[in-house]
């Protein structure tokens, strides 16, 4: 008998002992939720919270949105122009920062690179002033370079970086799965853009938007990846029209291309399971990449796509271990 009451004393420590680390385990985890900055891009030509995207954002605590501003483009005569220029037709969110960000296309890097940078800042603050848009801390730059205009695109983010700084302004960089194997940008941060991981113009490709399978040999370069890092996780659909099997574009909206009999429209899109194994498979390489998740991008079709509960799957990265944390 005293066996056997010491067997149970020693199991009954043993539960309560493993509850204990559970129960911390789950309180770390709900500090580390709360911590998280949970962010959205907001890329379209009109600038149009209305009532939908304006629930989501305070439904879900959104902190954060990148918002795009303008294109840099190189016009006939080869020179950087402006383009697609953001359309204020309501005011920014209440409460939410704001992250200017520009698409600059990598031809426009070969000219004067310190003008150029000179010329988006002051563009930048142009609009944030003319729009009432306050308290602007951070200016972020997207482009798509590669290993031949690496050089460029380095000058011209240093030359952004002397143009912030001396505004006390931060800047980042989004940074594309493939870019991770190439020396990190000038920058203070960058974020790091979770999707267009396939061939979307090859019907045979079921997933272009988010394949881990196809991102997989470009994260084991994560962890020693010099630049603070946030990740951006796509909520996106594509709808591709293709004639005979062969690429014609991406359907907009109904009535874009005159639809043939025989054509087809392939629709792409992430499946929630698709999004949390990115999140996982980033989270267990760079963990702190997810102290910032963002989602790609906040318009209503992306909002409805998914539920409540399903975008907080996503931003919370619930660990199955810890269902006191859901």
């Amino acid at each position: 008998m005293k066996t056997l009451r010491c067997i149970r004393f020693a199991a009954a420590a043993l539960c309560a002992v493993l509850l204990a680390i559970l129960t911390v385990a789950c309180h770390d985890k709900r500090q580390l939720l709360s911590s998280r900055v949970r962010s959205v891009y907001y890329w379209s030509t009109t600038l149009n919270i209305d009532s939908t995207k304006t629930a989501f954002l305070r439904a879900h605590g959104i902190s954060r949105m990148y918002v795009r501003y303008f294109d840099v483009v190189a016009d006939a005569g080869g020179r950087a122009v402006p383009n697609a220029t953001l359309n204020f037709a309501t005011a920014m969110p209440p409460k939410v920062d704001i992250v200017p960000t520009v698409f600059v296309m990598p031809e426009c890097l070969c000219g004067d690179r310190k003008q150029l940078a000179s010329l988006i800042v002051k563009r930048v603050i142009q609009m944030n002033e003319t729009n009432d848009v306050k308290d602007v801390k951070e200016i972020q730059i997207d482009c798509d370079w590669t290993l031949s205009t690496r050089r460029l695109y380095n000058d011209f983010m240093q030359a952004m970086l002397d143009e912030c700084h001396s505004r006390q302004l931060q800047l980042s960089s989004t940074i594309r799965l493939h870019q991770l194997a190439q020396t990190p940008p000038p920058a203070d941060r960058g974020v790091l853009m979770m999707y267009n991981t396939g061939d979307a113009t090859d019907i045979r490709c079921h997933k272009p938007i988010l394949d881990l399978h196809d991102a997989a040999p470009y994260l084991p370069y994560l962890k020693d990846y010099k630049l603070s890092l946030s990740a951006a996780y796509p909520v996106f659909t594509w709808r591709i029209l293709f004639r005979g099997g062969q690429f014609v574009g991406f359907v907009h909206y109904d009535g874009e291309y005159p639809i043939l009999s025989s054509d087809s429209i392939a629709i792409r899109q992430p499946s929630l399971s698709d999004i949390i194994s990115a999140v996982n498979a980033i989270g267990s390489r760079r963990p702190e990449a997810n102290d910032e998740i963002i989602l790609f991008d906040l318009n209503n079709n992306n909002i409805n796509r998914l539920n409540y509960d399903e975008y907080e799957r996503i931003f919370n990265n619930y660990f199955d271990c810890c269902p006191a944390a859901r």
